[in-house]
């Protein structure tokens, strides 16, 4: 042995063992959230207080369960594994009432278990399903609402290893349906699957259902550059330092918007101007994308996080090229024109955020 191969084999030693813990862990999120899918299902249809609840059902067990400190699973999300439980119903085979009832989780993991492995299920493709598909995977397949065609992305995924963005972007660019025109539908494929890499264990360490799932924070779930980064922690301080009634809240907010995820850098509560201050930072010149992006997040704070006795959100939106700053301010209602013109009272000023920047930069 020498030096080289000391390293290789740490290397190797680590990349497979870091992918089959990520696998393992994977496997556990998969199972846990089609369990609660049929969970739901199950009281959706025999409940005997179901119509109790009604249409707020999901609101209001995303409301008591964060009661009860589980993490995560919002209104959208429980809807989110609802409708992967209806895509993927015979995964695990068939549950009984009497386990649910039971509610003994051991007994619920050892009757899935068990059911995969004798074959009651049609086990093969679904051991297939279930060992090599994660659950960030699953969520975008359970968007093709044709068999079909979700099928054969599953295929896909099976037999290339193909990371959620790239599984995206064949999804996006009609994959299927350029299979289906081919004349040579072995050879297409082949091509297909050459051009395609494997994920990295890397990527799958940083999925954000595996953070959530562990408890983890998730201030690392975005990739982010390091002069972003280091911007983000100065501004923090920099926020709260000037007082005015700033209250920290999140750093790399998650929010569900549709199917989609999207974070913004941080948000305060302002207790004087009571509303929401959302910030996001580019470290980039300004594009018209990055001022509707704020624009979305503010909406979606209006709608679903702003309390009835809130005023509108708040967006500032800090852009930088490296030379010169931008700093723009966003409402959620430009039309409060009173409310404008007060909150240019309580929050720092433009002059202040672009000089912060600026200032920032020069250190670097």
């Amino acid at each position: 042995m020498n030096y080289k191969i000391l390293v290789n084999s740490i290397r190797q030693t680590h990349n497979f063992l870091q992918t089959n813990a990520v696998k393992a862990v994977n496997k556990h999120l998969t199972l846990r959230n089609w369990l609660i899918g049929y969970y739901i299902i199950e009281y959706e249809q025999k409940g005997k207080d179901r119509a109790k609840y009604g249409l707020k059902l999901l609101e209001r067990l995303a409301g008591t369960l964060e009661e009860k400190k589980v993490k995560g699973l919002t209104a959208p999300e429980l809807s989110r594994l609802r409708q992967f439980y209806k895509c993927y119903p015979k995964m695990f085979g068939t549950l009984s009432q009497k386990l649910l009832v039971q509610n003994n989780v051991p007994l619920i993991l050892g009757t899935v278990s068990q059911t995969s492995k004798t074959g009651k299920a049609p086990a093969d493709y679904n051991h297939q399903l279930f060992h090599h598909i994660s659950f960030s995977h699953f969520v975008e397949l359970i968007k093709i609402e044709e068999e079909d065609k979700r099928k054969y992305y599953e295929l896909l995924v099976i037999k290339t290893g193909l990371s959620v963005r790239e599984l995206k972007r064949q999804a996006a660019t009609l994959s299927y349906e350029r299979m289906g025109l081919s004349s040579k539908k072995d050879l297409a494929l082949k091509k297909l699957e050459d051009k395609i890499h494997p994920k990295q264990a890397g990527d799958a360490v940083k999925d954000i259902y595996l953070f959530e799932f562990l408890n983890l924070p998730n201030v690392h779930l975005v990739e982010e550059e390091q002069l972003e980064t280091a911007l983000l922690d100065h501004l923090q301080h920099f926020i709260i330092e000037l007082g005015n009634g700033f209250c920290f809240e999140a750093r790399q907010k998650r929010m569900l918007i549709g199917d989609e995820y999207f974070f913004v850098d941080l948000v305060f509560y302002h207790r004087i101007l009571k509303c929401h201050v959302l910030i996001d930072l580019k470290v980039d010149t300004f594009n018209h994308t990055h001022a509707s992006q704020l624009t979305t997040y503010l909406n979606y704070y209006k709608k679903e996080i702003a309390r009835p006795n809130d005023n509108p959100p708040i967006g500032i939106l800090m852009v930088t090229d490296k030379n010169k700053a931008l700093v723009e301010y966003a409402t959620a209602n430009e039309k409060d024109r009173l409310f404008i013109s007060k909150y240019k009272l309580q929050l720092p000023s433009k002059k202040q955020l672009k000089a912060f920047v600026e200032n920032e930069l020069k250190k670097l």
